[in-house]
């Protein structure tokens, strides 16, 4: 098969700069497509000829496996992946266009309503995917509709309301075989200004709060409540600045996993283990890990 006809191709890439915990393991490929048209070709011939593949967002939430990816990862950063179309208040998304960069683009088109998520490190697709969440704001509360191929490669379009969401989930993480490809947003009117004042507060108590110094992908788990969030346990345990390897659990915010220097996946994993072994142990409470483990 050749690849090369669906996209931009590259060969036994380092996936390094492509995830946040900065794991260093490789792909035997690594593929762009381009649109809709390479992107289904792709899944079409990967599955009549048994090729292993998964698509990676911007890699924010995610463990990677230490040894090469037999198969191929696919990025969709290229193209028609990467467009934002804006429509008076209504704005539809490529899935790989980073919610940061959306947030600003629409903050100068003088609409509002992701200021929370100026600071996520995350695309479109992962976001929904996830339903990422801040300031008690998530994802799905501006979503109108989202665009996905199926199993079949069938494109399938359905609004907000049919589709399955909460806190940290969806439709689309319970069934990880849909592929989102774009999503139309419906934003309020706002002012330009308090909405960059809003945004600078946002990022100053993310730098007081987490420890942005380090790789890592974010918080490790769900909170089970919001009277006890997960770094409540971690802490009461006595992991916080534990470390395996180059994994460590932040002096900052024990729900944050920061690589120090060197951290393998495996680093990563045994300490999550560990922590959730603890805090079953003492407090009974099954944490429940918020960031997606890649074995291969």
């Amino acid at each position: 098969m050749n690849l090369n006809a669906f996209g931009i191709l590259e060969s036994h890439v380092s996936l390094k700069p492509y995830n946040t915990y900065r794991i260093e393991t490789f792909t035997k490929y690594l593929l762009h497509p381009r649109n809709k048209d390479e992107l289904c070709s792709f899944l079409k011939n990967a599955k009549e000829n048994k090729i292993p593949y998964f698509i990676l967002g911007n890699g924010s939430n995610v463990i990677l496996s230490d040894t090469e990816y037999p198969g191929v990862i696919v990025k969709l950063d290229e193209g028609d992946f990467t467009k934002i179309v804006i429509d008076d208040n209504h704005v539809t998304v490529g899935a790989g266009v980073m919610i940061q960069a959306l947030s600003y683009e629409i903050l100068d088109h003088g609409l509002k309503g992701l200021e929370w998520a100026s600071g996520i490190p995350g695309t479109i697709g992962g976001c929904i995917f996830g339903n990422a969440e801040a300031y008690k704001v998530c994802t799905f509360d501006s979503l109108e509709s989202v665009t996905y191929l199926d199993s079949q490669g069938k494109e399938i379009t359905k609004f907000k309301n049919e589709l399955s969401y909460g806190y940290r989930t969806s439709f689309f993480k319970e069934h990880p075989e849909n592929i989102i490809i774009e999503a139309t947003f419906c934003f309020e009117k706002g002012n330009k200004e308090e909405s960059k004042l809003l945004i600078e507060d946002r990022k100053k108590r993310r730098f007081e709060s987490q420890p942005l110094q380090y790789p890592s992908a974010g918080s490790v788990f769900r909170n089970p409540s919001a009277e006890m969030p997960s770094w409540r346990y971690i802490d009461g345990v006595g992991l916080k600045s534990y470390q395996i390897g180059g994994a460590k659990v932040s002096e900052k915010h024990a729900n944050f996993i920061v690589n120090v220097g060197g951290a393998t996946g495996k680093d990563i994993r045994d300490l999550i283990q560990l922590i959730r072994e603890k805090v079953k142990e003492k407090y009974g409470v099954d944490l429940v890990l918020e960031q997606e483990q890649k074995s291969w």
